[in-house]
Order: structure tokens, then C-alpha cells, then sequence
């Protein structure tokens, strides 16, 4: 098969950006939006084989916003009473659309039996089909979250092979608002939909692996064991799975096929209610802590632990989850040379082997006791942990070069990795709250201008279309700095009361008119600019900009430097009386 290889941001000059070509222009200039979404997570996985047993089903996430841009005044986050939205498969650079999913894996076949419902052919476990396998095919309806005042579509069965047939495991949805006035189209938004059937859990379970070995080295396992013969290499290592489990735990899974974990151990994904552990769940442990446990302690037949308690996620991680080609992790954090531990500490600190510390649970509820699965996860704010001013000073925290942000997010030699609350709330999250379920600035969900959990924008070792939407919305890679994005013109008053406190970016009015806040209270330029104003990361330019700061006198800003307040004009003095060095338009000239 062929494999995809997508766009990166060099490439995305050629995608078309904004409103839809096809919009009605009467409809668009009495009700001008835009889209922002995101896939919830950063790559699902799903398996190749679902005859054996199931850890998860195809289930994907997306979810979008509308935003209407008003001519003056604050916009509006539209609901269902005006617009809604539509998503249909396009095509990658690369890669054919992604429309179907029917032939593409054995998992209806299966279905009823692995999850106790009979869906129709196509159909996802919550209702929602890939465009080209509804009843109606062509594009299909986004339900909306009042909760949220977002539109969502819950568990679509996408796989990561395209319309043609070859590997893709960053497919493209384009995401459509149409008037419900009009029924015409308003804009749209190009998403990633990430999806991988990577695993290697075959290196140690097929026949002959560390995992399936004869003579046997496993305790309580007899030397002599009939693996799996089966000629399919994930039929094999599954089977194996079962038996294994049959001989340690006195089940008869093998002869059960195919089997659910999650009939016996908790699983938090498929907890679609949030219901919680049924009865039979609850007399075992949850299926992230004995899996991650198990493999946390597992030794080879030489007394080696098999996943080294240090080792890099290439070695550990990737092992089970997807994996070394698709790369679970690969935004902002992983450009930063970030693996899974720095955030999630190792094996058994994720299946709750050590007990949390204090505020180390998602609520604090479940602090002293072990790790919940999905809920008590790393945080933003545990790296990100403030600004110039305010942020955490711990001596067993890992410090990256900036001295503002974290390596890691939790102490070091913290067995449970329990993470750090920040002690300035500008980048946390929504109290006891999940980032990719936390919204933010004038209600937008926190992963629409982010980007997904485990893909925060911008990715900058892959080649995939994560960036894309990006680009679609402000013309540059990375988080969504631009304020014209959902701010025309001048619609926007001068102020700082953006995102995380921030000033409005890339508009010539702020240029020519901060000295005002900064005479105001010079705390507000330090805490990004710096304390003696030389500039940070929180400054850093996401664009290259120009600016013309006096007739004949025009400023470039080059992407990624750090402004400080000498690049335009002097510095301000440490003094007080700091209003005396600002003349009526904000800026010092220089000597």
C-alpha cells in the first residue's frame, strides 16, 4: 500500500482558506462566520482484527464551533437556532478521501457480539456513519452539545485507510456551516480526524516473543504451552493475549472469542455516560491499571525488566500505543523534545501503582489514593505554570532553559507522578476540568485554538495536515494568536483582555497606543515582556510582522524572537514615575 505523506506548513499556501467559493455572497455579508474545531484527542486507535478481542472500537471525535463576526462589537458564538454544521470526507495531499469504512475492517462483523448492539453496516456505536456509508449518503449532520454550544459527532468509525486504499492515518473532514435561513453554505474548516491501527504488542506476543515463549519462563504458567498457530500475525499474538491470561487467571477467554475487555475491566472510554464501573467491573481493577501494571513489572527470562522504568516512549510507549509511524504524540510538546513520560510519568505511575499526592487528582477528591484512568491526567498548567511575575518556584521541579516553563509535570523522583497545580491560573485549565474539555476565551473550547491533545499546534517533525487548520484560520502555523480571526477590522477596542491576558496582537493601533496600559500598571507588560523588559517566551513572535512606527521608520519582527522593549524604543527606567518617559503615542524614541 502506499503510505501517506501529508502537508506541512510549507504546503499549505495551496489549500483554500476561508468562506466556502460556493457561498451565497447576500447571505455571507448579512451573517459572516467562522468554524474553529478539532479532533478531541490527537490520534485514535483502532484494531486491525476484531475477531479475537477488542480493547476499543473504531471511535473518533470531532467537535466545532461557529463563530459570527460582528462588523462592531464582540462576536457571537453561534447554536443550533441559526446554523449547523455538515461534515464530508476530501482529499490530502497524498491521499485519497477518506469517505468509507466498510470494507476497510472486519468490525461489524463482530459488533454485536463484542458490544451487545446490532448496528447497521457502517453505523458507529453512537449513531454516526462515515459520509459515504449513511443511508443517506453525502455529507452528514453534526449533532449539537447545548452544554458545550459546540457541535460534536461522537464515535465515527473511521480508519486510517483511505477511499483508494492506502494508508492514511491523518484522513481530512471538512467541516460546513450552513444558514438555516438559507440552507446555504457560510464556511468551512478542513480538520485532521487521526486514526491508527499501529501496534507492536506483537514483538512480545507472537509465537516464539518474550510473551509466548516455550519452555515458558511466566510464573504459574507450565513450561509447556500451545501458542497460538495462527498464520495472521495479529490473530496470532491476540490469541496468544487469551491464552496467556486463561493459564494466569483461570479463564476460559480463548474458547470465548471474540471477547470485550471491557466486559470484565473498567474502561473509561467506553464509559459513554459516565456511569462509572458496572457491578462485575467493580470487583477488578480497571483494564489501564492492570495493563499498564503488568507490563510495569514484567521481566524477561534473564530476571531484565522488559520495559526499561526510564526508557524513552520509542521503547515503552510505542510498544502498545500508536506508535512508532503515526506518532500519538507529535505537536508543540514533542517538538520540544517532550516523550509521554515527561507528562504522564512512567508504566506504573500511569496504572496507579503510587498512591497521589496532594493535588495531584483531576477534583482533588482522589488525592492519597491510586490514579484514575482518563480523569486524573497532566495539566497545562503543571509546565506552564505562569508568567515573568508569578510562577512556581519548586526546587525538585525540571526547569526548561526559559526558566518559565516545565520539563516535566511533576516533581522529580515522584514515583506517582502527581501533577504540579500552578500557583497563577493565566494557562490552567477550567477548574477540575480536563484541557480538551475546558473552554476559554469568549467560550471557545480550549483545543480550537490549541489544537488537540497530543497534536497542539504547531507539529513541526511531521509531515501530516495537523497544522491545516491553523492555517485555514489565521494564515500561519501554531496556536491561534490572530485576533482578526474572529475580530474584523478595528471591531475590537484596544485592550488586554485577550486570551491568558493577552494584548491585541498584530494590530498597528496597540503599536501606537500601549504606553497607556503600560503607565496604567507596568505589572501587566512585565509579566510577558519581562521584568527588566528584555523579552521572554511568552513574547515570542508566532509571525513575521512589520510595523511602521513613524513616518520613514518601519520595525520587522522576525518569527520566534522574543520582543523586548529596547527593539522599538529605549527601555523603560526601573524607576518609578514611569509615566514621565511616554509621550501621548506610547513610544519611547530612542537616544
Amino acid at each position: 500500500m502506499k503510505r501517506f505523506m501529508a502537508l506541512s506548513c510549507i504546503l499549505l499556501p495551496f489549500w483554500t482558506t476561508g468562506c466556502d467559493s460556493n457561498s451565497d455572497s447576500s447571505t455571507t455579508k448579512k451573517l459572516k462566520v467562522q468554524v474553529v474545531g478539532a479532533n478531541d484527542l490527537g490520534l485514535h486507535w483502532i484494531a486491525k482484527d476484531y475477531s479475537v478481542f477488542a480493547v476499543l472500537p473504531p471511535y473518533n471525535v470531532v467537535r466545532a464551533q461557529v463563530v459570527r463576526q460582528a462588523g462592531a462589537g464582540l462576536p457571537e458564538v453561534l447554536d443550533d437556532s441559526t446554523v449547523e454544521l455538515r461534515y464530508s470526507a476530501i482529499s490530502a495531499l497524498g491521499a485519497e478521501p477518506n469517505s468509507t469504512s466498510v470494507a476497510k475492517t472486519d468490525f461489524w462483523d463482530h459488533a454485536e457480539d463484542l458490544f451487545g448492539v446490532r448496528l447497521e453496516l457502517g453505523e458507529g456505536l453512537r449513531g454516526f456513519y462515515m459520509p459515504a456509508d449513511a443511508p443517506k449518503p453525502g455529507p452528514q449532520t453534526m449533532e449539537f452539545d447545548a452544554k458545550r454550544n459546540d457541535w460534536v459527532v461522537r464515535g465515527l468509525p473511521i480508519t486510517p485507510i483511505d477511499d483508494e486504499g492506502g494508508l492514511d492515518c491523518y484522513p481530512l473532514l471538512r467541516l460546513t456551516a450552513f444558514s438555516k435561513e438559507t440552507h446555504k453554505k457560510l464556511a468551512h474548516l478542513d480538520v485532521v480526524v487521526p486514526v491508527s491501527d499501529e501496534s507492536e504488542c506483537g514483538r512480545c506476543h507472537e509465537s516464539g516473543g518474550v510473551a509466548a515463549r516455550e519452555p515458558s519462563s511466566f510464573p504459574g504458567v507450565p513450561p509447556t504451552v500451545v501458542w497460538s498457530q495462527a498464520t495472521d500475525r495479529d490473530v496470532q499474538m491476540k490469541e496468544n493475549i487469551l491464552i496467556l491470561h486463561d493459564l494466569r487467571n483461570a479463564t476460559h477467554l480463548y474458547t470465548s472469542q471474540p471477547v470485550l475487555c471491557a466486559d470484565c475491566h473498567y474502561v473509561a472510554a467506553l464509559d459513554f455516560e459516565g456511569a462509572g464501573p458496572t457491578e462485575k467491573q467493580c470487583y477488578r481493577a480497571s483494564l489501564s491499571r492492570v495493563v499498564h501494571q503488568t507490563h510495569g513489572y514484567a521481566r524477561d527470562e534473564f530476571g531484565e525488566l522488559v520495559f526499561p522504568e526510564t526508557g524513552a516512549m520509542a521503547d515503552t510507549c510505542y510498544s502498545c500505543h500508536p506508535g512508532h509511524d503515526a506518532q500519538a504524540l507529535r505537536g508543540a510538546m514533542r517538538t520540544g523534545d517532550l516523550e509521554c513520560v515527561d507528562c504522564h510519568g512512567n508504566l506504573l505511575a500511569v496504572g496507579g501503582a503510587f498512591r497521589l499526592r496532594p493535588g495531584g487528582s483531576l477534583d482533588g477528591k482522589w488525592d492519597g489514593s491510586e490514579r484514575r484512568p482518563w480523569v486524573d491526567m497532566p495539566r497545562c498548567q503543571s509546565c506552564h505554570t505562569g508568567d515573568a511575575l508569578v510562577r512556581l518556584t519548586d526546587p525538585d521541579a525540571l526547569y526548561s532553559d526559559d526558566g518559565m516553563r516545565l520539563q516535566q509535570a511533576y516533581r522529580m523522583r515522584d514515583e506517582s507522578a502527581s501533577t504540579f497545580l500552578a500557583p497563577n491560573p493565566r494557562f490552567a485549565e477550567n477548574p477540575k476540568t480536563r484541557y480538551r474539555d475546558s473552554l476559554g476565551h469568549g467560550g471557545l473550547a480550549c483545543e480550537n485554538c490549541h489544537g488537540s491533545t497530543h497534536t497542539e499546534w504547531p507539529n513541526g517533525r511531521l509531515r501530516t495536515s495537523d497544522n491545516l487548520a491553523a492555517y485555514e484560520l489565521q494564515k500561519h502555523c501554531g496556536v491561534l494568536v490572530e485576533c482578526k480571526t474572529c475580530h474584523p477590522g478595528e471591531s475590537l477596542a484596544v485592550n488586554v483582555a485577550g486570551p491568558h491576558g493577552l494584548h491585541n496582537v498584530g494590530d498597528p493601533r496597540f503599536v501606537q497606543n500601549h504606553g497607556s496600559f503600560f503607565a496604567a500598571d507596568h505589572a501587566l507588560c512585565k509579566a510577558c515582556h519581562g521584568v527588566e523588559f528584555e523579552g521572554t517566551v511568552l513574547s515570542r513572535a508566532h509571525a513575521e510582522r512589520s510595523f511602521e512606527l513613524a513616518p520613514g521608520r518601519v520595525v520587522h519582527l522576525a518569527k520566534g524572537r522574543m520582543v523586548d522593549c529596547g527593539f522599538c524604543h529605549a527601555k523603560p527606567p526601573k524607576a518609578t514615575g514611569l509615566q514621565a518617559c511616554l509621550p501621548a503615542n506610547g513610544l519611547v524614541p530612542k537616544p
